[in-house]
């Protein structure tokens, strides 16, 4: 269920704080490729990443503007930076220079709690945790779940995951990977399960800098250009659908934080900006849903107005319950990609 906050917030402008996405999973799922995939299709988004091996990371030598320390600067105005032994300490290093980045992405270890990470972003003022990704290998997932060495660690992760990559997937047989799949929906009911190989997924699942608001704003119209990046992965034409809305009315603060709290089964991502019906600053709102985490936020007025977009499934994005709810179905559109 999605977590929205509280109706009694201050009714002051929050300072802007960095969206904070935890990668985890267990040794060899994908992790790190994954992250290579969200680097190569950055596309102006300045991500810091936090890892705990730069060895794994196999960087292209061509992104590479500088390396000094711990920290590769990166041509495209990303900066990797590798944990050692005291995570704070390299958060901390990311967090004195929050101006010059718009996310924070951290690779987990293979045998963590991402849960444990993810934390942060609910603790620190200056981070938001955006949500926790987890990914398996497919063809290896199920028997490291019934590992009696193995599956205590396996089912912490899946259990703390807001969206599922089920990598390799292309080394899974139909049967395997269905099992794969019955498996987690038992274990993590409602979390969103993304068959893949080598990664490659639209970045709007991964973030929601990649929907309206950062700058990656996509339109439904767009896509799957920009929003689902480039890359050989043609399944992605039949894989999602987008909605996108500009509402010229206003909101009820409870309202939209009741809407978060029983989101409509099929939602798996939705960003944007609302007028609230108040007349005292700040009188308008950020929403944010990834996974199974939902928050409303106040914020000063974004500079293109109203507007909002939400990413699903193809066939199973509860296009009706948006309109429904959000209004002004004329400014509404949606799109299968």
């Amino acid at each position: 269920m999605a977590e929205a906050s509280s109706a009694s917030a201050p009714r002051t402008v929050a300072p802007r704080r960095l969206p904070l996405t935890v990668i985890g999973g267990f040794l060899g799922a994908g992790k790190t490729t994954l992250l290579q995939h969200w680097l190569r299709h950055a596309d102006g988004l300045r991500l810091a990443i936090l890892v705990n091996d730069f060895g794994a990371m196999n960087l292209d030598a061509a992104l590479i503007a500088a390396h000094e320390g711990d920290t590769f600067a990166l041509t495209n105005g990303c900066v990797c930076c590798q944990i050692g032994d005291d995570m704070g300490r390299a958060l901390g290093q990311v967090l004195d220079r929050a101006q010059d980045f718009d996310a924070v992405v951290i690779e987990a270890s293979g045998v963590s709690d991402p849960w444990r990470i993810a934390q942060l972003g609910r603790a620190d003022p200056g981070l938001a945790l955006d949500g926790v990704v987890v990914v398996l290998d497919a063809s290896c997932a199920l028997a490291q779940a019934h590992d009696p060495l193995l599956a205590d660690t396996v089912l912490r992760q899946v259990r703390a995951a807001d969206q599922l990559v089920l990598n390799h997937a292309d080394q899974a047989s139909a049967a395997e990977l269905q099992a794969v799949q019955d498996w987690l929906h038992s274990a993590a009911p409602g979390v969103a399960q993304w068959p893949t190989t080598q990664g490659q997924l639209p970045l709007a699942v991964l973030s929601s800098t990649a929907l309206p608001g950062g700058p990656r704003w996509v339109a439904a119209s767009s896509v799957p250009g920009p929003l689902l990046g480039a890359g050989p992965a043609p399944q992605h034409g039949q894989q999602f659908a987008s909605w996108s809305c500009q509402p010229q009315r206003r909101f009820a603060l409870a309202a939209l934080q009741a809407w978060l709290k029983a989101t409509p089964p099929g939602l798996l991502r939705l960003k944007g900006f609302l007028r609230l019906d108040q007349d005292a600053a700040p009188q308008w709102a950020e929403l944010q849903f990834a996974g199974r985490q939902g928050s409303v936020r106040k914020c000063a007025a974004p500079a293109g107005g109203a507007a909002l977009v939400a990413i699903g499934l193809a066939g199973q994005l509860p296009v009706d319950a948006l309109n429904t709810f959000f209004g002004d179905t004329e400014h509404g559109n949606s799109t299968d990609s």
